[in-house]
């Protein structure tokens, strides 16, 4: 089976990313590679560590350049992906890497991105419940944010089994910088990044909040709120979320480790680590893999859910190639069977 590949934004970190992963995909071949302001420029100028594809000329995104192949990922600003989409055909699968699909409301979209909304596609987080049944065969999938991916992972689980309140469910996760892209901005200089970590969009202001809201409330059947601080932290890739919601009366640490033991028991990418081990970002750099680990501050009554998750790969890239297999009838783990690199 041979299934022709076109990837737009490849001069970008996400872009970069979906054809790493691609590169080693055994039923892939990559046809268009395109980009924008970089059109033109041979890709291995801008992603070295490409080997296989470094003499590949990026060409223009523009929807005749993309046509014609079997899957389009789009690795694109937030606002760019819609209009492209639309002029590929219906029997294209269509994977948006950007924000363009991932909400329901359209009230959520303006407040937070503004302008249009360009309607809501099929969810690319596979672990959710019953997210894996809609991409199976879908042309169009919107691939989640690489915070809400850690944030659900770490949380959906306890409001599918109901044993967390739907109020004061706070968020805090730290990043590392490609999260912002590959974009010149001062305030990611080495110099200012590196031995330092800041906050930033705090306050609710940050654009991930209501896809994370999106996720929690469907699992728990009734709407959720989130107070969500993100953080730059001094490394390249990875996401450590720190989230904690309310447990309800008369649950226990042995029922909430209970459900996301079940939960998690048959994903291939998602590993509830034993027992006093706790997850880190190094541990699943460049992989699919999202660890997790939960405490049970009875004090407080909240629970403690630790998730670490590389932002490029299981966050963005990794998700979308696994939503690609899940549409194209492919085994889920094809492509993606990376471990973390270590030290």
């Amino acid at each position: 089976m041979s299934i022709s590949v076109a990837v737009s934004g490849a001069s970008g970190y996400a872009g970069g990313e979906v054809l790493r992963l691609l590169a080693h995909h055994p039923d892939v071949t990559i046809g268009a590679i395109t980009a924008h302001s970089n059109a033109g420029q041979r890709l291995g100028s801008l992603q070295p560590h490409l080997h296989a594809l470094a003499d590949r000329i990026l060409v223009d995104t523009t929807a005749e350049n993309l046509a014609g192949h079997d899957v389009v990922f789009l690795a694109l600003p937030h606002g760019a992906s819609a209009a492209i989409a639309a002029e590929l055909s219906d029997d294209t699968v269509v994977i948006d890497a950007g924000a363009d699909h991932r909400l329901e409301s359209p009230e959520a979209w303006e407040k937070f991105y503004g302008g249009e909304h360009a309607g809501h596609w099929p969810y690319g987080l596979p672990e959710m419940p019953g997210h894996r049944e809609k991409l199976r065969g879908a042309t169009r999938i919107a691939v989640p944010g690489c915070y809400p991916t850690s944030a659900q992972l770490a949380l959906v689980p306890g409001f599918t089994a109901g044993l967390l309140e739907a109020r004061d469910v706070v968020i805090v996760s730290a990043s590392g910088t490609s999260g912002a892209g590959k974009s010149m901005k001062p305030h990611l200089l080495g110099s200012e990044v590196i031995g330092g970590m800041s906050p930033y969009g705090v306050g609710g202001l940050h654009r991930h909040t209501p896809e994370m809201e999106q996720g929690f409330s469907a699992a728990a059947g009734e709407p959720v709120n989130v107070s969500f601080t993100p953080t730059l932290a001094p490394m390249a890739r990875g996401i450590l979320a720190t989230a904690t919601a309310r447990v309800k009366p008369g649950v226990d640490a042995a029922a909430l480790r209970e459900a996301w033991a079940q939960a998690y028991a048959d994903e291939p990418f998602v590993h509830l680590l034993p027992e006093g081990q706790w997850p880190t970002t190094k541990a699943v750099q460049g992989s699919n893999h999202a660890q997790l680990q939960l405490a049970f501050d009875e004090h407080a009554g909240r629970v403690i859910v630790v998730c670490a998750i590389d932002n490029l790969t299981k966050g963005t890239a990794g998700g979308a190639v696994q939503s690609m297999n899940l549409s194209l009838g492919l085994p889920e783990t094809r492509g993606l069977d990376l471990e973390g690199i270590a030290p």
